[in-house]
């Protein structure tokens, strides 16, 4: 699966079109941000994408929960966002559990 990365620079609607595209495609997206910076973009972007969608009938619901990430050989704690179409659960892959 595809992660959508956001930093504190991110354009909210070029992530958001991101989100969009790929919940329409693959229908579930994971978007990664570090710092409180991104996580603002990240959650901005996903507003914007619920707006996209609603147009297209398709209402999204969002599951955050912490991830170690490694960047530049050092371990940082990163928000991951997982965004569905809302009543869709989603399937892990095999041998992941749920936390």
């Amino acid at each position: 699966m595809n992660v959508i990365k956001v930093s504190a620079n991110s354009r909210t609607a070029a992530v958001a079109g991101a989100i969009a595209g790929v919940i329409r495609e693959a229908r579930v997206a994971e978007v990664q941000s570090i710092g409180a910076g991104a996580v603002n973009q990240a959650i901005k972007a996903i507003i914007l994408a619920k707006g996209y969608l609603s147009n297209d009938g398709i209402h999204i619901s969002c599951v955050p929960e912490f991830v170690d990430v490694e960047i530049e050989g050092k371990v940082r704690t990163a928000i991951k966002l997982t965004v569905t179409p809302r009543g869709e659960e989603i399937a892990l892959p095999e041998g992941e559990q749920e936390e």
